[in-house]
């Protein structure tokens, strides 16, 4: 009887994909305001679609003249119609996080492995760098997607708005060879399903409406591992689900290096308006123990990781995890 829990498939989309242009408008509107204050407190979703975006949210900052019609406009394109409703921040939220405390509740899950130089795993990897390959050529609107069986590649899709099945075939092709990808050895050879429903031409806002925080699993570690359930984009560091899950990918890289370990998992919990972490454990190669030699508060971890400057943008567009960021390292 065949083994399925060997098979592992994770996806990629590319920054022009709905979902990812809300991400990256959230996060533009955040670094916008954290260019001018960096205190402030933004919590920014995006819904767009067919000739409209909507940005709503909690914002409370000294920062001044915020184009949001202009921020949409350099991202989605000059012919959207921008509609926004941006209020202060509860006081009742407030009055938990200007004493230091998490700006919510929450679990955070932080992990690195040792399958691949991004510490991730490696089907994650490659479906992204396949996407970043296709994409560098080609800035549409873009899905690819791999499984592997074992180490072996069984399949790849990729559907890529404005790119034919004919050019997708080379330029799966050629990421084949480049990266060396052996097929899977049942039968000799990678299947390709290369735009399986025909090329396309309508993608984007154009095709399909996005949301802020809907590409999780691809945000994070893909879905062979568990999460925590908190969106990333749009939310100043005082969110801890933001936060400390960056310091959690810190500590789990750190344990990997330090231990030479294959894998690591990190849990992290908060209650809103504590600034002690309620739960600190590191899971090395299947045993536990409690994290120590970090601050865990939410200003700790802001000092620590750096993270009232406007770098989250870029966040927004091909993971948080493993493309070099600050947490990376």
């Amino acid at each position: 009887m065949e083994n399925y829990s060997t098979y592992r498939t994770a996806e990629s989309v590319s920054p022009k994909h709905p979902d990812k242009l809300c991400d990256q408008i959230s996060d533009a509107v955040l670094d916008a305001y954290l260019a001018q204050d960096p205190n402030a407190r933004v919590a920014v979703e995006v819904c767009g679609g067919h000739g409209q975006v909507f940005v709503t949210g909690e914002i409370t900052s000294t920062a001044t003249n915020i184009d949001i019609d202009a921020i949409v406009h350099r991202i989605a394109g000059d012919n959207m119609k921008v509609m926004s409703n941006l209020v202060k921040q509860s006081p009742e939220i407030a009055q938990g996080v200007d004493v230091g405390g998490a700006g919510d509740q929450g679990i955070m899950i932080g992990y690195a492995c040792s399958e691949t130089p991004e510490m991730l795993p490696r089907e994650v990897v490659l479906s992204r760098r396949l996407n970043q390959y296709i994409y560098n050529l080609h800035q549409f609107d873009g899905k690819t997607q791999i499984t592997l069986h074992g180490s072996h590649v069984c399949s790849i899709v990729a559907s890529f708005q404005n790119v034919s099945q004919e050019t997708l075939q080379q330029l799966v092709q050629q990421f084949i060879i480049e990266h060396d990808l052996e097929p899977d050895q049942r039968n000799g050879k990678i299947e390709l399903h290369l735009n399986p429903a025909g090329d396309w031409h309508q993608g984007g806002f154009e095709a399909d409406t996005g949301l802020t925080g809907r590409k999780l699993i691809v945000d994070n570690y893909g879905p062979r591992i568990p999460i925590g359930g908190g969106a990333f984009s749009g939310k100043d560091p005082s969110k801890v689900d933001r936060s400390a899950a960056y310091m959690a990918r810190r500590i789990a890289v750190d344990y990997l290096r330090e231990r030479n370990a294959d894998e690591v998992f990190v849990r992290l919990a908060y209650a809103i308006g504590h600034p002690e972490a309620l739960e600190q454990t590191v899971i090395i190669d299947g045993k536990s123990e409690k994290i120590t030699g970090y601050d865990l508060t939410p200003q700790g971890i802001i000092d620590f990781l750096n993270l009232k400057r406007p770098i989250y943008e870029p966040t927004a567009r091909y993971g948080h995890f493993g493309e070099g960021f600050n947490w990376d390292k």
